[in-house]
């Protein structure tokens, strides 16, 4: 009797064993709540998107998706703790156009192959904006104004090594001189001009939309080859004659590139599945941010790394 027992003692315990791994493999993902960690402070564009997705990703995958504001270094203090959390998932970071644009400009240690890119949820290109009493009626206005004053325009930017930044060096290689000011906190960014602190701010216009509808500021370019669809009587800087239109103002959200292709599929599908929901259509198209198509994990990757390459080619065009 004791053999017998022994016997299906063990047999017990070898199903259980074999069976363990296959248990493990069918564990739901994500199984419990997923940080979201947005690379700046509250108030910015990042945040509004970080918080609009959390909460459309808690209905399409069925858990917690709670944000923390971690920002500083032009994004990459947060995204240090994306890459320094275990690679399961369940930490995923804001990883925006003005980070990886910093990448270039040699600000951090971070690269594009550190990450796995999940998907671009947001795409818009930057404007300038003034001041709705400011004297430049057009663009030229204020090109004209820094030729013959270099340096004296001052243009409200988000930090050196970014779109801002560049675009201001491109124009002071065509004789346009302005002077970049960073403002690390983004309401003192868009309250800037308005106080007459700066001249006007480069900036996309989803971010600075209470105040353009508020009819407090006014755009003066768009940084793009097209005219954008809300602002039809605002030219192009490809219009008139200068080629920086090929740094769009994107947001994506990304998980460490340790984290397993399954894992970020799934992530990747639910947030693609969030941006054809009709409340993120109207957040998009309220804040001018609608991306033009969705991607996979793998063309979001190829994005980013583009993006990065075209700065590059920038800065070295400058030296």
């Amino acid at each position: 009797m004791k053999r017998k027992a022994f016997n299906r003692f063990a047999l017990m315990t070898t199903l259980a064993l074999a069976t363990a791994p296959l248990a493990v493999a069918q564990e739901k993902f994500p199984s419990r709540p997923v940080e979201v960690v947005v690379t700046f402070g509250p108030g910015g564009g990042a945040d509004a998107m970080g918080r609009k997705m959390s909460q459309l990703l808690e209905k399409q995958l069925g858990v917690p998706f709670p944000v923390a504001n971690v920002g500083g270094a032009s994004g990459n203090a947060g995204l240090t703790k994306v890459l320094t959390a275990a690679p399961d998932g369940h930490t995923m970071g804001t990883l925006i156009a003005l980070t990886v644009s910093s990448w270039a400009a040699g600000l951090g240690t971070a690269k594009p192959e550190d990450f796995a890119i999940v998907a671009v949820t947001q795409d818009s290109p930057s404007m300038m904006f003034v001041p709705a009493d400011s004297p430049f009626k057009t663009y030229k206005d204020m090109l004209e104004f820094a030729k013959a004053n270099p340096g004296k325009l001052k243009i409200a930017t988000s930090g050196y090594g970014t779109q801002d930044d560049i675009t201001i060096k491109y124009f002071a290689s065509k004789g346009y001189k302005m002077t970049n000011v960073p403002f690390a906190k983004p309401a003192e960014r868009y309250a800037s001009p308005i106080g007459k602190h700066t001249d006007a701010i480069y900036e996309e216009p989803g971010d600075v939309a209470p105040f353009v509808k508020a009819g407090q500021l006014r755009p003066l370019v768009v940084f793009d080859v097209d005219r954008h669809p809300a602002f039809k009587d605002t030219p192009t800087s490809k219009e008139l004659g200068f080629e920086i239109n090929d740094l769009p103002n994107f947001r994506t959200l990304a998980v460490s590139a340790k984290t397993s292709p399954e894992q970020v599929k799934v992530l990747s599908d639910a947030v693609n599945a969030a941006l054809a929901t009709p409340e993120w259509k109207q957040f998009c198209a309220d804040t001018y941010t609608c991306a033009s198509r969705s991607f996979t994990p793998s063309e979001a990757q190829t994005y980013v790394k583009n993006f990065q390459e075209k700065v590059k080619a920038y800065l070295v065009s400058f030296k």
